[in-house]
């Protein structure tokens, strides 16, 4: 079989292979609505398992432990919904106990308002905690669908019903057990979400999306308000984990003065730390912060707090009366609060502000105009330039053997002028980083290592190609090889960069870049 056909054997078989599973991975978004496996045959009648809760009744931000228990299982989804609309959307959000077990999913564009399984390893038992939102109806039903088996499975089992003290006749929960849960704390409990009213105004505000709305479930948001000598912090995000903001001279980490807020067993914990080069954060003992207060609901995480603008007896806090370049980063944390390290860039401000100054209503960026530049050429470089320039070379080769340009055969012009380019932007490209870091990063991972050794190959390449033997000398066949390889090295890896950078990775990497290369092969 030739290589155009056996590629395209593997391509189709890698592509209807894919679906074959069901979701052993536990993505059930496609079921948000239904909450029905496509499995292909129908629902079991009589429930097997049970949902117990630990609570009859909540308040907007309270916290109520689900769990899920019965005979052994492989698959659940779990949802909380209207009790007296029980096709409307799911609503609130979960947290979860073991992430080894169980995920958290986005329904009804509400994040994390649903819990499903990780993988199909057998389970009797699971426990997650639904945070009441600031617009939960009067009653809630919490509903879970059940895999047993591939083919044997239940469709929302109904679970107990649970009321705001207000509701009216409320009917009696299912399996919930009389010990009550209320985690509302008048005096560290924001009732409702904060507001971008007084941004530029009596605030310095930082938004990203810019003009977003701190209410919205994909807005990042912090703002600072001088109240004498004091300074009040606002901090809100789509986040599971935790958020933080870092006060830097320069737009790196390390030696940064850092404020985190941390989810921790259904709470929210606010603490400072020192942040030392790109190492975990050092966390201080004592705690500098007072007034805080936090929320948890809708998928967003909300805390405040107030700090003094001089606090000379705590090492590492600098004076918010000075100009500093911003951090605000989000995260994930395991149970018991452990962070770890932030999945996105962080936002970084374009300049340093004085945050007890003129009030101003700013964004900022995850990735700087140079890193951009860095970034955009060598897509351009390498996914279009030198695909162009492959695709001339191997199709074009007979179609433009009797056409010249500058007396040589047209499609080597092109493939030549091409591949030129490519190496002239990959230089470019190349530079720009150590611009930007005014030297060699030591905390950028393998990426800078697979960025050498493309600009490497790509150098070599062209230095290869001006001492290419003539068409029928005894060496041609070994150039040609050697030639092939070395471009077909240098694509790969600076493929697999690109979609590292663009946070592409795992199995979806793999099936890009086999698609890509089927297409120019």
């Amino acid at each position: 079989m030739e290589l155009p056909g056996l590629a395209f054997a593997v391509w189709m078989l890698i592509c209807f292979y894919a679906p074959v599973g069901g979701y052993p991975n536990g993505k059930v978004r496609e079921a948000c609505t239904s909450m029905v496996p496509c499995h292909g045959s129908s629902p079991q009648l009589s429930p097997e398992h049970t949902i117990t809760v630990n609570g009859t009744e909540f308040k907007p931000g309270d916290s109520i432990e689900v769990h899920l228990s019965g005979p052994v299982f492989e698959g659940f989804f779990i949802q909380a919904r209207d009790a007296e609309h029980l096709e409307s959307p799911a609503l609130g959000s979960f947290m979860l106990a073991d992430r080894g077990v169980s995920q958290l999913l986005t329904c009804a564009h509400t994040k994390n308002s649903a819990v499903s399984h990780t993988s199909k390893a057998k389970k009797k038992h699971i426990k997650v905690y639904w945070i009441a939102p600031g617009n939960a109806p009067k009653r809630v039903q919490f509903l879970a669908t059940v895999v047993k088996k591939y083919k044997i499975f239940w469709v929302k089992i109904p679970g107990p019903i649970v009321s705001q003290p207000n509701a009216l006749s409320p009917t009696p929960p299912l399996h919930a057990t009389s010990e009550a849960v209320s985690t509302s704390h008048p005096v560290s409990y924001l009732s409702k979400p904060f507001n971008a009213s007084s941004c530029g105004r009596t605030k310095f505000c930082i938004r990203n999306p810019s003009n977003c709305d701190p209410e919205s479930a994909s807005c990042f948001f912090l703002s600072f308000q001088q109240e004498g000598s004091s300074v009040f912090i606002e901090m809100s995000g789509p986040s599971e984990g935790y958020l933080a903001f870092a006060l830097s001279h320069d737009q790196w980490m390390g030696d940064d003065d850092a404020y985190l807020c941390v989810g921790e067993d259904h709470r929210v914990r606010a603490i400072t730390a020192y942040l030392k080069e790109r190492s975990p954060p050092v966390l201080d003992s004592e705690n500098a912060l007072e007034d805080v207060s936090w929320r948890l609901a809708d998928g967003l995480l909300q805390c405040s707090f107030r700090r003094s603008i001089h606090l000379p007896a705590h090492k590492g806090r600098f004076n918010l009366d000075a100009s500093y370049y911003i951090f605000l980063a989000d995260g994930e944390a395991s149970e018991g609060g452990v962070i770890h390290k932030h999945q996105q860039q962080p936002l970084i401000t374009n300049g340093i502000y004085n945050i007890t100054g003129l009030p101003q209503d700013i964004g900022g960026s995850r990735s700087p105009r140079l890193i951009k530049a860095h970034g955009a050429l060598m897509f351009i470089a390498w996914i279009t330039t030198v695909s162009i320039g492959v695709i001339v070379a191997r199709f074009f080769k007979p179609v433009w053997s009797y056409s010249f340009l500058f007396g040589k055969e047209m499609w080597f012009q092109v493939h030549r002028m091409l591949m030129l380019t490519t190496v002239m932007l990959t230089s470019i490209s190349f530079v720009l980083p150590f611009i930007y870091r005014g030297g060699w990063s030591q905390q950028a991972g393998f990426h800078p290592y697979l960025g050498c050794t493309v600009m490497a190959l790509a150098i070599f390449q062209a230095l290869m190609a001006g001492f290419r033997p003539s068409r029928h000398a005894p060496r041609r066949q070994l150039f040609n090889w050697f030639h092939w390889c070395t471009g077909t090295a240098a694509r790969i890896l600076a493929g697999n960069s690109d979609l590292k950078s663009l946070g592409i990775t795992g199995p979806s990497s793999a099936q890009v870049l086999g698609d890509f290369w089927f297409c120019i092969l």
